[in-house]
């Protein structure tokens, strides 16, 4: 038997230094901040830009152009990337990754052809062949999000006809896909517009074509806005 008297002292009952809170949903309150949507800005930036380009590639716009229309298109780049930054906090991840991934091609686009880099269009074709990768994939789960699915619809073979333009030199590809690039520039104003229209009268004024999830999160009541938010990014505890 030990002598010391605090070996012979009772220890602590088990588990009697962690504290157990209680039921803390009564107590917990989840603040949102409501925020203009982005989208509109997204959209005419993607028009213009593809207005630029696409006059570019049809000829419209000689090869002594090229660092004059790099330097219009560049701030697209700060444009899009400010639509994908506010659209993450309205917890849109799609629309922030397609908006951002957009804001990327901007950039590489106005970096090459604006320094005149050795092999600009070839590499710019390469990198057009993996956005269209990318696109595609995109294109698979936006179709609820009519707007965003239409413009990547038509972005697709743009994207295709600028990637084997670029690579084969074939001067056919190169102005399809500045024809293709207005065209992207009609639908992307056209979705702009839209929902501009709607975010101002607070209905649907052109059809936009929204539905499953999407038509929910516009036409549902605030229970349908807030189902499920205890799981969403920024609120639980790991992403």
């Amino acid at each position: 038997m030990s002598t010391d008297p605090a070996a012979d002292a009772p220890g602590p009952a088990p588990g009697a230094g962690r504290r157990f809170e209680p039921d803390l949903r009564a107590m917990t309150r989840i603040t949102l901040r409501p925020i203009a949507s982005p989208m509109p800005l997204g959209f005419f930036t993607v028009a213009i830009a593809s207005v630029m380009t696409g006059c570019l590639q049809l000829g419209l716009l000689g090869p002594a152009d090229r660092r004059a229309v790099a330097l219009c298109v560049l701030p697209a780049f700060a444009l899009q990337l400010l639509v994908s930054a506010l659209a993450f906090g309205a917890r849109d991840v799609i629309a922030a990754t397609l908006m951002g991934t957009f804001a990327g091609s901007w950039l590489a686009y106005a970096l090459v052809m604006g320094s005149g880099a050795h092999g600009g269009p070839r590499v710019l074709g390469v990198f057009n062949l993996a956005f269209l990768c990318f696109g595609a994939l995109m294109a698979a789960v936006t179709r609820p999000k009519r707007a965003l699915w239409l413009v990547l619809v038509v972005s697709l073979p743009r994207w295709a006809a600028t990637g084997l333009g670029g690579l084969t030199g074939a001067a056919w590809l190169t102005h399809t896909a500045g024809a293709l690039g207005i065209v992207v520039a009609l639908v992307a104003t056209y979705a702009a517009y839209a929902l501009m229209l709607e975010d101002m009268r607070g209905e649907e004024v052109l059809p936009i074509g929204r539905s499953g999830p999407a038509h929910h999160a516009v036409e549902g009541d605030l229970a349908v806005q807030l189902r499920d938010i205890e799981r969403q990014a920024g609120v639980r505890r790991t992403l």
